[in-house]
């Protein structure tokens, strides 16, 4: 994967009350990238995060939702965004 086809962006999980720099894949669709995240954050915590339905992927900066069928490349997101799973 080269650098057009992924960015770094900030991810705060408020649930686990921490954040991370991550790089998240343009050619994905939010609710695959949602779901990769999550999964990451179960093993990461010790299993202290628990995965929903009901949760979403949220710009930190403007508070918008992020539709879970949109690809990456489709958002706004880019590197240095500021993103929030809750």
């Amino acid at each position: 994967m080269n650098n057009k086809n992924k960015i770094l962006v900030n991810l705060s999980v408020p649930s686990i009350e921490r954040s991370f720099d991550i790089f998240i894949p343009t050619n994905k669709k939010i609710g695959t990238v949602k779901s990769l995240i999550e999964d990451a954050l179960i093993r990461i915590s010790d299993n202290v995060y628990i995965k929903r339905d009901d949760t979403n992927i949220y710009n930190r900066t403007t508070g918008n939702v992020y539709n879970v069928n949109t690809t990456i490349r489709d958002t706004d997101l880019k590197n240095e965004s500021r993103i929030m799973i809750m």
